[in-house]
């Protein structure tokens, strides 16, 4: 037995070892599948029409502005890991900072978010997959099988089930997989940037756009709604780096790991998207023809229209990067929701079920499969009512991520809140950080749950004169309270604060606490 100290912070007694392989990952290993549940190829190509639908040539500053609320996020996150490292995250801090109720909907807010993004990894994969078919065979017909809802739910859900079989195995095979894939889909992206610039500098791009510094400046977008709108999408493509935190009971040094793992998985993919997005826009331009990043055509799949004018011959390397990429995060995003609802079986909070841990490879198995089965249903369900599934779905996984990424700063906040007196190092990534960025992310939130009521709003999908984005955020979150009131009768013990107690981070009965190594 041993006291874990962190700024004079201990670990909680009530946290406890789910099972889980100890020690199966290391930094570089935490990083990679950081990268990988992000998706840099598969996110850019959903993202970037949307973003700059909304924002135009400002999208260099959206992506930097995106970027800030996510890495103030992301110091509170290690702060609160490393007083209290457990798979369980947003879920086990919002409980131990504001009690159970609120715990219980931060971590419904985890769970759903990334259920959300597996069905749209894998319309993604589909897409691409098919693409990729019409490209080997040269028939651009066989692409068109993507559009076919049939064909394409069918296609989807082997996709499901092929990460499923992966993520229910140990976590060195997890690694194994994502090594070859991440690194794979960053050479291409890499080499794509390099090769549009090459492109504009030799007069060969479709619409050359001189970079201009007015691409850099916030201010200068036309509206605060198209400015949150943006910022809501640019949050959706740093989405993921949390997953290194998930990770935390298998992590070897699983106070100090996490934390780098995620500072560091940010910081790398905002300088990837910088490089790809500037390629991409002085390339095409932001035309409404062609290639143009304007042309509502292309906004949904941007890469798959670029990648012949940049690439030629070598397209088939981004359509494989994004099926690589889609693929590769569609098993690692298994990670976050999986030891989420681990956590929450585990304590109590939902059925002992979901606290099954798989003998053989030391994995969530219950709670793999279980949400597995409900992003299949979802993304069939979504694929038949919406116009355009994967850009509702972005949109509505921006609104969720601010909702629960938002609870988690201010769970730092609070739990910290008697800290900020100890020295200027607490009181900035304690208390100011995650405080500013929880506060970013609130008005995110509010501002895209208020225009999203708007039937254009989005891909123009509604439902009854109402927006289909803002009917699946209300959805969820009210699906949410009574899935947690049902359980609250099922399982009051949890409620009443006996799984997990709240505390303070400073407080006499923290100091004392211990957590068997």
């Amino acid at each position: 037995m041993s006291i874990l100290k962190k700024s004079g912070v201990a670990a909680d007694r009530t946290l406890s070892s789910k099972g889980l392989s100890a020690g199966s990952v290391g930094l570089i290993g935490a990083v990679v599948i950081g990268i990988s549940c992000i998706a840099p190829a598969y996110t850019l190509t959903g993202a970037l029409g949307p973003t700059i639908a909304q924002v135009g040539t400002h999208l260099p500053a959206i992506f930097l502005v995106g970027f800030i609320p996510m890495l103030l996020v992301a110091f509170g996150y290690r702060e609160l890991n490393s007083a209290m490292p457990d798979s369980g995250t947003s879920f086990t801090w919002g409980v131990r900072a504001f009690g159970p109720w609120v715990g219980w909907m931060a971590g419904w807010g985890l769970v759903v978010a990334t259920i959300v993004v597996l069905s749209n990894l894998a319309g993604i994969a589909v897409d691409f997959f098919y693409l990729l078919l019409g490209q080997v065979f040269s028939d651009p017909s066989i692409a068109d099988l993507a559009a076919n809802p049939l064909i394409n739910v069918v296609t989807c859900l082997a996709f499901m089930a092929g990460a499923t079989v992966i993520s229910y195995r140990d976590m060195q095979t997890t690694q194994k997989v994502q090594y070859w894939l991440v690194g794979f889909q960053l050479l291409v992206l890499v080499g794509f940037a390099i090769v549009a610039f090459v492109r504009v500098g030799g007069g060969s791009a479709f619409d050359a756009t001189a970079i201009s510094l007015d691409w850099f400046n916030p201010l200068t977008v036309p509206t605060f709604s198209a400015f949150a709108a943006g910022l809501s999408l640019s949050i959706f493509i740093f989405w993921g780096w949390d997953v290194t935190l998930t990770m935390s009971e298998e992590t070897s040094g699983s106070r100090t790991t996490p934390g780098r793992a995620a500072t560091l998985t940010v910081v790398i993919i905002v300088l990837v998207y910088l490089l790809v997005s500037l390629a991409s826009m002085t390339f095409a331009g932001l035309g409404d023809e062609g290639v143009g990043l304007g042309n509502p055509d292309i906004q949904g799949n941007a890469f798959s229209a670029l990648a012949g004018p940049v690439l030629g011959p070598l397209a088939i390397l981004m359509s494989l990067a994004v099926l690589s990429s889609s693929a590769a995060s569609l098993q690692s995003t298994f990670v976050s929701p999986a030891r989420t609802l681990l956590a929450m079986g585990h304590y109590g909070a939902l059925s002992p079920k979901f606290a099954r841990v798989s003998p053989r490879f030391f994995t969530p198995g219950y709670a793999t499969l279980a949400s597995a089965v409900v992003a299949s249903v979802f993304y069939a369900v979504m694929r038949f009512i919406s116009e355009d599934v994967l850009w509702d779905t972005i949109t509505t996984l921006g609104m969720m991520i601010c909702f629960y990424y938002g609870l988690t700063a201010f769970a730092c906040v609070w739990y910290f809140r008697h800290q900020w007196r100890t020295g200027a190092r607490n009181l900035f990534f304690q208390i100011v950080a995650p405080g500013v960025g929880g506060l970013i992310l609130a008005v995110l939130f509010v501002t895209t749950l208020v225009d999203s009521m708007d039937p254009d709003y989005g891909s123009g999908s509604q439902i009854g004169g109402v927006g289909l984005v803002f009917l699946l955020g209300v959805t969820i979150l009210v699906g949410g309270v009574v899935v947690m009131l049902v359980n609250a009768r099922l399982r009051p013990a949890f409620f009443r604060g006996e799984g997990l107690r709240a505390g303070v981070a400073g407080d006499e009965r923290e100091g004392q606490a211990v957590l068997p190594e």
